[in-house]
């Protein structure tokens, strides 16, 4: 265990980020591209589109330069999103950098899972301390129609070769378009029996590009938590510094499930979370404004001050919760967009 630096007593002795209901701040999605190799059906159906006038994606610097601003106003869990992060050639090296920076607790990873057979050990090694890998089916005709990529198999292995690496926490986001049958769910049942891992349900949300679609497939999270609840999983205690994720353990089974149902009342009452797009955007809610932009100040190192200002006098503009329910996705045009 590395030894507690006077910077690092510094950056945790300053007041934590806080917005204008009492919420604390200390969880960063740090999005390092838009772009995505899978065409998943309720996020990129026609595969990613490079949106001309676009700003080029930030920069390794410009990123690490943003997470040290972060950090020092409180927040220390890092979760590297996308699009597919692992696209950017300098990903490893991105993990790196951001690992090293004083007050930086945990790094986490969003991944459709096509380099993690691979790339699992090394990625582990440089900083990465839990990865989420997205499986929406364990049907291979299925996951080859939702994604538009028949690899399913090399997927699946690269949660084996995670749990393999070592990683604290190894875990699966399936978005819930359609109840999933018995056959669909004893499968997911025996993937979690015999696995340490997470299996997260999330319902299918709202955004810009995907309405009609969402409106008609999206299946309410209370329709997974009724059934764990009747076959014996009961909800664990959320930890500190985590998603918005409810889990279940039950006794006879190895990993656990979780549920993310962003429609259910009270869900933005615990937000912890803040984003920063690829472009240098900073959203406050995944479906809010377009976002303020940072990238003016993260030329150099010596506009750090300035950097953290901004930050700070942008946190009463964060809204008490999303506006979903009224059909309200904000700027969002679709999750890869943002990162999720």
């Amino acid at each position: 265990m590395r030894s507690i630096s006077l910077s690092d007593r510094a950056i945790r002795a300053e007041p934590r980020l806080e917005d204008g209901f009492g919420r604390r701040f200390s969880y960063l999605r740090l999005s390092l591209t838009d772009r995505c190799n899978f065409r998943c059906t309720y996020c990129l159906p026609n595969g990613f589109r490079k949106q001309p006038g676009l700003a080029p994606e930030l920069s390794r610097d410009e990123l690490v330069r943003a997470t040290r601003a972060f950090a020092e106003l409180g927040l220390w869990k890092v979760r590297l999103t996308g699009g597919e992060p692992t696209i950017r050639t300098d990903f490893a090296d991105i993990v790196r950098d951001v690992a090293r920076l004083p007050g930086i607790r945990r790094i986490a990873m969003t991944t459709n899972g096509y380099r993690l057979r691979e790339q699992a050990g090394r990625w582990r090694e440089v900083g990465v301390a839990a990865v989420n890998i997205s499986i929406d089916t364990l049907d291979a005709r299925a996951f080859a129609r939702i994604t538009g990529h028949d690899r399913l198999g090399e997927v699946v292995g690269g949660v084996d070769a995670a749990l393999d690496a070592g990683f604290d926490a190894v875990k699966v986001n399936s978005v819930l378009t359609k109840e999933p049958d018995q056959q669909s769910w004893n499968r997911i049942l025996a993937f979690v029996a015999e696995r340490d891992v997470c299996w997260r349900f999330i319902e299918l949300m709202r955004t810009n590009d995907n309405a009609a679609y969402q409106a008609a497939r999206r299946i309410p999270g209370e329709t997974i938590r009724d059934r764990l609840e009747a076959e014996g999983w009961r909800s664990l205690e959320r930890l500190e510094g985590s998603g918005p994720a409810v889990d279940y353990a039950h006794p006879d089974y190895r990993g656990r499930i979780g549920l993310i149902a962003p429609y259910a009342s009270g869900f933005c009452e615990t937000c912890n979370r803040l984003r920063l797009s690829s472009r240098g955007k900073l959203h406050l809610c995944l479906f809010g404004s377009e976002g303020l932009d940072l990238r003016d100040l993260l030329q150099s190192d010596g506009q750090q001050g300035e950097l953290v200002a901004r930050i700070r006098a942008a946190m009463p503009g964060k809204t008490r919760g999303h506006r979903l329910h009224d059909g309200d996705s904000g700027a969002t045009p679709h999750l890869a967009s943002i990162g999720g």
